[in-house]
């Protein structure tokens, strides 16, 4: 069985990918990953605020948002604190490329187009094989319209293309009114590859000590029914790659994610719970169910379930809507 595939023109041996966590804070775990089947790495975040150096802001947003996002921290308590500066993370991408074979891909996250683009050129020259921009932002001004926003995400993965010669992906969130043309215009601007979807983690009330407070809920399985759909439909549209994140945990929604056309599969939170030798296993089982249903390879099951291949493409639009309610009743 041929478990190859490729990934913004990186040859990978498989299609699974760990996804940015605090995984790869450390040169041991990221070897370990490696060890147990990982493809290629996705280096935790390196946030705006922490190029910028605006303290005040970055411990604002690591004091009380520590486990808002899809790095969260407390999660993980073996981890050290997740205030490590820029040139930390570029020593520890160097070091990461000594020790392992597999691509290490850089991720930056941030909302403008200001200095912290010059970064991308250090991750870079750092040896980043590829770099995710992952551009967290919630649009909570009335006055902002939604091209505003469209604007302020093309005008970052335009000016981060520009500055490296390296492949660069977008991790781009589900929230915009129209998926389909934003995914085209970022293919227009040169990104090489679109992740679906980021997660915004959403905050809880605290109703005894009547505070909003941060909550980490890690994915399962289901969560991967949005990314999936959209991957299906874009996929043999759009001129670039794809990835599936968010929902990501067992070797049958690897399959389900090749199968509606994605290059990889990213995974964290299945890692982060249930441990590193997940990989292995998923592997694994992703080798057998191959054998059992005669596929010879990964690239041979890679989008034959997309909208633009299956016997009923509005499946994946209205119609589907439609059967799900007449199903319950």
């Amino acid at each position: 069985m041929d478990l190859k595939t490729t990934y913004m023109g990186l040859n990978l041996k498989n299609p699974l990918v760990p996804s940015a966590s605090p995984l790869s804070k450390k040169i041991e775990t990221i070897r370990q990953m490696e060890d147990a089947g990982a493809a290629a790495v996705v280096m935790y975040s390196l946030f705006e605020e922490q190029i910028t150096g605006e303290s005040h802001e970055l411990d604002h947003f690591l004091s009380h948002g520590a486990d808002t996002f899809a790095e969260a921290l407390s999660y993980y308590p073996e981890m050290e604190s997740y205030n490590t500066g820029p040139d930390e993370y570029l020593n520890l991408i160097r070091q990461a490329k000594e020790a392992v074979d597999m691509p290490v891909i850089g991720s930056l996250n941030g909302v403008s187009t200001g200095g912290w683009i010059g970064y991308a050129q250090k991750i870079e020259q750092a040896g980043a094989d590829a770099l995710e921009v992952n551009e967290y932002y919630m649009p909570t001004d009335p006055a902002l319209t939604g091209a505003d926003v469209e604007k302020m995400y093309l005008d970052v993965a335009r000016n981060v293309k520009k500055s490296v010669s390296i492949p660069v992906a977008l991790k781009l969130n589900p929230y915009f009114s129209a998926t389909a043309n934003m995914a085209q215009q970022l293919a227009a601007v040169g990104i090489d590859a679109l992740v679906l979807f980021n997660r915004f983690y959403q905050p809880d009330f605290d109703l005894h000590n009547l505070d909003v407070v941060p909550g980490l809920t890690l994915s399962s399985s289901r969560d991967m029914r949005l990314p999936l759909r959209w991957v299906a439909i874009l996929s043999s549209r759009i001129p670039v790659d794809f990835a599936i994140t968010s929902g990501v945990h067992t070797h049958e929604d690897v399959l389900k994610g090749l199968m509606a056309g994605a290059n990889v599969t990213m995974m964290a939170s299945e890692l982060l719970q249930n441990g590193i030798h997940r990989l292995t296993e998923i592997r694994q089982a992703l080798l057998e169910w191959m054998e059992e249903h005669e596929y010879e390879s990964v690239v041979q099951m890679q989008g034959s379930m997309c909208q633009k291949n299956v016997a009923e493409p509005a499946a994946f639009e209205r119609a589907n809507y439609m059967k799900v309610l007449q199903s319950y009743s």
